[in-house]
């Protein structure tokens, strides 16, 4: 997709209403400092229009992204870092529960890793309450550029299995430097936009004729 607009349209806090959007909607999910701010930026070819922190932990709202008019990046709050209160941490955890559940324009779930480590427990507790709420998020390993090329299939491996993904599970390693992984992940958005997904059910209404 050419990205021509982007605009920060609603930021929502603790006790903020979640906004009731239109268009779809595609969410990023990853503990601190696994690169989300990077990865967003990079979809929308922009340098450093998502906020970015040198204190990890430090972002605490739900950040709504208006693609083009066409469609939501929604940028969910870090979590997994040790320095933020436990009990803050739960209420970001409600607030992103309260998102995935009432958001009725959510189409699909991206769940940042560090492709250099195997993920952590709040990597796989996020990833288990992701399907729990009915979602199977798509991961996307960051930091492709910090690894030589011959340890990315064991690397991918490691993540797959600590996760405990499926066969079909789809994940995607990412740099945010080379931007490998850049196109894929728009395909996958794609994909799921109205006219594309009526195209794909004319399509195989077709076939089945």
């Amino acid at each position: 997709m050419n990205v021509t607009k982007v605009n920060l349209e609603t930021v929502c806090g603790i006790t903020s209403k979640l906004p009731e959007n239109l268009l779809p909607e595609f969410a990023f999910a990853g503990k601190s400092n696994v690169g989300k701010s990077s990865l967003i930026n990079g979809l929308m070819n922009r340098k450093s229009y998502a906020r970015t922190s040198s204190q990890p932990g430090k972002t605490q709202t739900i950040n709504f992204y208006n693609i083009n008019e066409q469609l939501y990046f929604v940028d969910l709050p870090g979590y997994g870092y040790a320095k933020v209160s436990m009990e803050l941490r739960a209420k970001w955890g409600k607030m992103i529960e309260r998102y995935l559940k009432k958001s009725l324009q959510l189409k699909l779930i991206f769940l940042l890793v560090d492709i250099r480590h195997e993920p952590s427990e709040n990597d796989r507790d996020m990833y288990d309450w992701i399907v729990h709420n009915g979602f199977q998020p798509i991961v996307i390993a960051t930091k492709l550029d910090k690894i030589n090329r011959s340890q990315i299939a064991k690397q991918s491996k490691l993540i797959r299995t600590s996760l405990k993904m499926p066969k079909e599970g789809i994940l995607i390693p990412f740099s945010a430097e080379t931007k490998q992984g850049r196109d894929e992940i728009w395909q996958k958005i794609e994909a799921l936009l109205p006219e594309n997904e009526t195209n794909h059910e004319k399509s195989i209404a077709e076939e089945g004729e």
